[in-house]
């Protein structure tokens, strides 16, 4: 994987229902792209359409913008089949993610899906917990395993 991360453009973040960690994930790693001078396309989605159209939970947007995150222009949606040859790297939340995305993903483009949290490098976390049936601390928590992987992946980018 490390060998063909200094050639990826394009990057999708992929969780449930696209509405609190893969959006987290968008908004945040974009931010430090962005801060890194790392340009790349980043886009978010969830592997069931229970969210299409919706704005990120209000918990994961109020986390975010108090660590200065914007959410601005994230709606949710569907991964669809042509986000696996457009993207190229799909970076899953949790191994349930990665199995619905794998079940889907035309056999060629399968390398290209891993999970986000194999970047990160101070937690010892292998999968982004659901915050959504919890408090406002799983939010919070999202935010640090995210910004974690986030560096760490940006670090290899560069």
């Amino acid at each position: 994987m490390d060998a063909q991360l200094h050639s990826v453009k394009s990057i999708l973040f992929v969780c449930m229902g696209n509405i609190c960690r893969s959006p987290t994930a968008e908004a945040v790693f974009r931010k430090k792209a962005q801060e890194k001078g790392v340009s790349l396309e980043i886009d978010s989605a969830g592997t069931t359409g229970a969210h299409v159209r919706e704005k990120p939970d209000h918990r994961s947007q109020k986390a975010g913008a108090a660590r200065g995150y914007s959410f601005d222009g994230i709606k949710s949606r569907k991964v669809t089949e042509r986000d696996f040859s457009h993207f190229d790297l799909i970076l899953a939340m949790d191994n349930y993610n990665v199995s619905e995305l794998e079940k889907v993903a035309p056999e060629e483009y399968k390398h290209k899906i891993a999970l986000f949290l194999d970047f990160a490098s101070n937690y010892d976390e292998k999968e982004v917990p659901d915050p959504y049936y919890g408090g406002a601390g799983g939010f919070k928590y999202v935010l640090d395993l995210v910004e974690d992987a986030s560096d760490g992946l940006i670090q290899k980018l560069v």
